[in-house]
């Protein structure tokens, strides 16, 4: 008689299922992510519609990441690994986007003469624009399923 939970072809264990994104922690992580996605979007928007000529570089660095902000909050939101690959893609450009845009913003004041949602590694915002993409990819990595 074959053990419980074991494959009949000797294969171990199978394979954990992930686990959803969108449910417990996570739905707090979307929330945030919708929150930022909103906030990023009508800064950008505003900023773009109004006064583009002064600081375009910083104005688009601020919609692309309300972009990344919007698809991460879908990725995250959605089951299967789809959903998941998304959020990850969106979560590592985001932490990439926040350290390097921080780090300019603050080695060189003159390229950004307008400050974005990523400036001074998010400060304008609580750090929280460092900090986020940072319990995205934990979240995505804690509730990945196991390979047995």
């Amino acid at each position: 008689m074959a053990e419980v939970g074991v494959r009949p072809d000797g294969g171990g264990r199978p394979p954990a299922p992930q686990r959803a994104t969108n449910k417990g922690p996570g739905r707090l992580l979307i929330a945030v992510y919708i929150l930022f996605a909103i906030a990023a979007t009508s800064r950008a928007g505003l900023q773009i519609a109004t006064k583009f000529d002064e600081a375009p570089v910083a104005y688009l660095l601020s919609a692309l990441a309300a972009v990344i902000y919007i698809v991460a909050a879908v990725g995250l939101a959605r089951a299967g690994h789809a959903g998941r690959r998304v959020a990850l893609a969106c979560c590592s450009v985001e932490l990439v986007g926040v350290v390097v845009v921080g780090i300019l913003s603050l080695a060189d004041r003159a390229l950004f003469p307008d400050e974005t949602v990523w400036s001074g590694f998010g400060s304008g915002y609580g750090y929280i624009p460092l900090v986020l993409p940072v319990l995205g990819l934990f979240w995505l990595w804690r509730t990945r399923g196991t390979t047995g």
